[in-house]
Formats: structure tokens, sequence, C-alpha cells
């Protein structure tokens, strides 16, 4: 099946990689990637299992090798900062950290039973108030939903003050309410600061409410464009293969009849990178 590869019209580029290969454990992870993320937007990054998309975050987070271009700037021509949200984080639930210390720990140089400075503090609540999430600073660590580690997690990643932020797959296991609320806070953030947001993910009601670019690939790019005119039947069945499928479900948060696409890959397939 031929894919049509939309034209990209973008009016400037955060991010441009141009055929970029990664070999991991002697096997080609990415062959010949070439894509390129606008700046100041949110772009969704989406593929089977196994396409890369984690490789490529690393990629552009410069934490694996590769071969070929990768050029991240800002609009001054800087590099910029880069937010990293990652699907999940393995910790000890029954810890007693609370979520101020899990904040305060990459920011402060005096270890945290020494206690926390109010510089540091005010910086935690600032991110946490940020998000709507004020209210969780105090809270142990490892009695929050997976929802709200998740907001946590991004408010660890605003104390760096990001130009741009990284999403991999952050609302995966998240329920579906969480899920949407966690979508709706990242937009209204993108809006706010006008930055510039990665978004893998494997629901495409979230990509087609949320992102107004997206990239399909499967170790390399198969199309790249605007949401709207990239993800057709055809790019997805030829990204995902034939048993590929459009479903659909409502968000907890919509009335009856309002429906967005989602899972474009056949059940068996599962959703992770």
């Amino acid at each position: 099946m031929t894919v049509r590869a939309a034209t990209p019209t973008l009016t400037r580029s955060a991010i441009v990689l141009r055929d970029v290969h990664v070999s991991l454990g002697g096997q080609e992870v990415l062959s010949s990637v070439s894509a390129s993320f606008p700046a100041g937007e949110m772009s969704a990054l989406i593929g089977p299992n196994g396409a890369g998309k984690t490789t490529l975050l690393r990629v552009i987070l410069g934490q694996v090798q590769y071969r070929g271009s990768v050029q991240v700037r800002d609009s001054d021509g800087r590099t910029p900062r880069i937010g990293y949200v990652p699907q999940s984080l393995d910790f000890d639930r029954g810890a007693p950290i609370r979520v101020i210390d899990f904040l305060a720990a990459g920011l402060q140089r005096r270890a945290l039973w020494l206690g926390i400075g109010p510089s540091v503090r005010r910086a935690a609540a600032d991110a946490l108030e940020q998000i709507g999430a004020a209210g969780l600073l105090s809270r142990r660590l490892g009695a929050l939903s997976g929802g709200e580690l998740q907001r946590v997690l991004l408010a660890l990643a605003l104390m760096q003050s990001p130009r741009i932020l990284l999403l991999d797959e952050p609302v995966a296991g998240v329920d579906l309410a969480g899920r949407g609320m966690f979508c709706d806070v990242v937009g209204a953030l993108q809006r706010s600061l006008a930055c510039t947001v990665i978004l893998v993910s494997h629901d495409l009601s979230v990509v087609t409410e949320h992102a107004s670019y997206v990239v399909c690939m499967n170790r390399r790019v198969f199309c790249e464009g605007r949401t709207v005119d990239t993800l057709t039947a055809d790019n997805l069945h030829a990204i995902y293969g034939p048993g590929a499928a459009l479903h659909h479900h409502v968000h907890a948060h919509e009335g009856a009849g309002h429906s967005h696409p989602t899972d474009a890959h056949p059940d068996h397939h599962g959703h992770s990178h």
C-alpha cells in the first residue's frame, strides 16, 4: 500500500532530524529517520510496538549514539532546555517520601534531611500550581494515583523551565478520566508557555484532540504533516498493517455521541514501545 505523505506546512522547526540511524545490540532500531517538529506547537509521534519512538526521544535528549544530523534550536538560535516525562516511575511505593521531597531532590544541593530550602519549596509549589495540582505538595508519593503521579512528573520537568517538552506515553495505564485531565493540562500548558511539545501516544483520540502535527513511524518515518491531513485510513494501515482499524470510545468528560478515534492497531500489538 502506498503511503501518502502530507506536505508539512511549518513556519519554523524546533527539532530537525536528517538521515538518523541507531543500532542497539547489533540491530538497527532507527533507519534513515528524517522528520521536523514545529516550534511552539504540540506534535504527536505515533507507531506500533518496536517502532523506535522512545529511541527517537533518546536521540533528541542526547542519550544514545546515532549517525546523521539532529538540530534542536530555540527561537533565539540557542540550544533550549528540554524537559522529559517518562511513561512510568519505578520506586518503592511504601517509602515515606512526599511529593515535595521528590521535587526538591533534583534542585537543592544539601541533603533533604537537613530541610528543604524556601526557594526550592517555592519552586516546587509553583510548578504544581502551574498545572493545577497544588494540593499534591504534601502528599505521600506512593499514595498517588497513576494520573496524579504523572502530573508530579510533569511538574518535575517544568521546574527546569524547558522550552521543549518530551512526553513518552505519559498516560499509559492511567484511567480514562485521568488521561483526559492530564492531556487537557498539557494542552493548556503548551498554549500558555508557547513551548514545543512532542507527545508519544498510541491513543489517536489524544492525538486528534491535542496535536496539531503528527509524525508516523515504524523504524523510519512513513509520513508527517498536519494531523487532519496525515491520519488517513491508508496511512494508518500502511504503518500498523492490514489488521489496523479505527476504534472509538467516549471520553468520560464528554456527552453521549461524542467519540474520537483511538487505538489504530490490532489488539495483539499492544501499545508499548
